[in-house]
This record gives structure tokens, sequence and C-alpha cells, in this order.
């Protein structure tokens, strides 16, 4: 019984991996196109003030806060 169980939890969980992901509906606003920018903005600049913050010899600002094109 605990074996059925178990396959059957497995085999639900594993399932859960097959179908897509939610994902953001696109903006049908200039309000909504507005508030995500915004959003965008301050994550940006977010990560821009944490990175400014952590040694740059880390692995994880390598990690976090190099972009495309920075010098290794």
């Amino acid at each position: 019984m605990i074996r059925m169980a178990l396959a059957g939890t497995l085999a639900l969980g594993l399932s859960a991996c097959a179908f897509p992901q939610p994902y953001e509906a696109d903006p049908a606003s200039p309000a909504q196109w507005q508030r995500r920018q915004e959003g965008i903005e301050r994550r940006e600049a977010e990560r821009v003030r944490l990175c400014q913050m952590m040694n740059k010899d880390s692995d994880r600002y390598r990690r976090d806060c190099r972009r495309p094109g920075d010098p290794e």
C-alpha cells in the first residue's frame, strides 16, 4: 500500500514538470505597460544597489552581477 502511494506521489510530482508553467500575459493598456516597465526598472536598480555592496572578487558577484561583455 505504501509503495503504491509512493509511486503515485512520484508520478504526480514528475508529471507537473511536463505541463507548461504559467506565464505573465502581455499588458493590454498603456498603464499596465508603464507599471511593468517601472517594476523592471525597480528590480534592476535593486540589483545594481546590491552589487555595489558586494565583494567584487566573490563567486556571488560573478554569478549575480556580471553582464555579457564584461571583462573576466
